[in-house]
C-alpha cells in the first residue's frame, strides 16, 4: 500500500504523520497520479496549524508534479503515461494522488519534475502578482519581501524582464547575494535596517508604485509606508501572522492608496487563466528565460522537518518533497 502524511489534529509539525494511505480508484472527471515531487508552501502550514480550516483527518499537501497512472471516467486531454503538474491539488503529499484532471497540466520535456512541483504554485503567483493584481510598466519601482524565497527570486525576475527597478528584502548575507543574482536593484537587510526609511531614501521620497509582501503583520505597516500615493500594497501571505484590522481612512491619508489580499485560486478561477499562467512560467522555465532554485530537498516522509525549516525561515528559493 502506498504512504501519505496525514493531519489527524491541526497544531505544529508533529502532526503530520507518516502512515499507509491508498487513495483508491479515481472517480469520474479524476486521474491517479503516481507522484514524483511536491512542493512545500507557507498555505501547507496554514491548513496543518488550523489557520485554515478543513474537515480532520485529511492528506496535507496542494503541490506537485508525477506520472499519470490511472484514469476516471469522464477524463479528456490526458493519458496513462502523461508527465503533469499541479498548484491545487488537496492531498499532494502522498505517492498516489487522485487529481481533478481540470487541475492538472502537462510539463514540457525540457522541464524536469522536481522543478514542475517547485514552480507551479510561487511561479503562477508571481505571474498573477504583477499580470492580474496590475500590469508591471517599465520604470515601476517594486519592493519584494522576502525576496529570496521562492516566490519572491521568480518574483525578481520577471519584474526584471518587465522593466521594473527592484528593491528586495531579507534576513541573512546569503540571502541578500541571491536576491541580487535574480536582478535585485537594491537589497535591505531587515534585521539590521528600518526598511522603510531605507526605501523612502532609495525612492528620493516617492515610495513604490506596487509592494509585494507574503510576510503580513511584521512588516504589512511598513509596507504600506512605502507605497506612493495611488500605488498598490498586493498581500498575498502572512508568514509572520495574520494583519490586524486598520482603519481605511489610512490609504487616504497615503494618497488614496489601494491594498488587495488576492489568492492564486482566485487567478486561476478558469481552465483558461490556469493554462495561461501555467504555461507561462512552466515555457519561460523550459526556454532558459527563468532560473527556478531549489533550496532544500526532503523525503517525504519527513515533511514535519521540510515545515519546521521553511517556518524557521532557514530555507531559500523552494523546498520540495519526494518519494522513496
Amino acid at each position: 500500500m502506498s504512504h501519505a502524511i496525514v493531519i489527524h489534529e491541526t497544531g505544529d509539525a508533529s502532526s503530520l504523520r507518516w502512515e499507509p494511505h491508498d487513495p483508491g480508484e479515481p472517480g469520474p472527471g479524476q486521474v491517479r497520479v503516481a507522484l514524483r515531487a511536491a512542493g512545500v508552501n507557507f498555505i501547507d502550514v496554514y491548513f496543518r496549524s488550523g489557520l485554515y480550516p478543513r474537515p480532520l483527518p485529511f492528506v496535507a499537501g496542494l503541490e506537485g508534479a508525477g506520472v499519470v497512472e490511472a484514469m476516471g471516467p469522464s477524463v479528456e486531454g490526458l493519458a496513462v503515461g502523461d508527465r503533469v503538474a499541479w498548484a491545487a491539488a488537496p492531498g499532494s503529499y502522498a505517492e498516489a494522488v487522485n487529481a481533478h484532471a481540470g487541475s492538472l497540466v502537462k510539463i514540457p520535456e525540457a522541464v524536469s519534475f522536481e522543478v514542475a512541483a517547485a514552480v507551479m504554485l510561487q511561479g503562477m503567483t508571481a505571474h498573477y502578482l504583477m499580470n492580474g493584481c496590475r500590469t508591471t510598466a517599465e520604470g515601476d519601482v517594486a519592493l519584494v519581501h522576502a525576496a529570496a524565497g521562492g516566490v519572491g527570486l521568480v518574483l525578481i525576475q520577471l519584474l526584471k524582464q518587465a522593466g521594473a527597478i527592484v528593491i528586495g528584502t531579507c534576513g541573512a548575507a546569503e540571502k541578500v547575494e541571491l536576491a541580487r543574482k535574480a536582478g535585485a536593484d537594491h537589497v535591505i537587510r531587515y534585521d539590521e535596517l528600518d526598511f522603510q526609511a531605507e526605501v523612502v531614501a532609495f525612492t528620493d521620497g516617492r515610495g513604490c508604485d506596487v509592494v509585494y509582501d507574503s510576510v503580513g503583520q511584521a512588516t504589512f505597516d511598513g509596507s504600506l509606508g512605502c507605497v506612493r500615493p495611488r500605488g498598490l500594497l498586493a498581500l498575498f501571505g502572512q508568514s509572520s501572522g495574520p494583519v490586524p484590522p486598520f482603519d481605511l481612512q489610512r490609504l487616504n491619508a497615503g494618497g488614496s492608496q489601494f491594498v488587495t489580499r488576492p489568492s492564486l485560486a482566485h487567478y486561476t478561477a478558469s481552465r483558461e487563466e490556469l493554462e495561461m499562467r501555467s504555461g507561462a512560467i512552466l515555457g519561460a522555465v523550459a526556454a532558459g528565460r527563468l532560473d527556478v532554485r531549489i533550496g532544500a530537498r526532503f523525503a517525504l516522509s519527513e515533511a514535519a522537518d521540510a515545515h519546521r525549516a521553511l517556518e524557521g525561515r532557514g530555507t531559500t528559493g523552494k523546498v520540495i518533497l519526494l518519494p522513496g
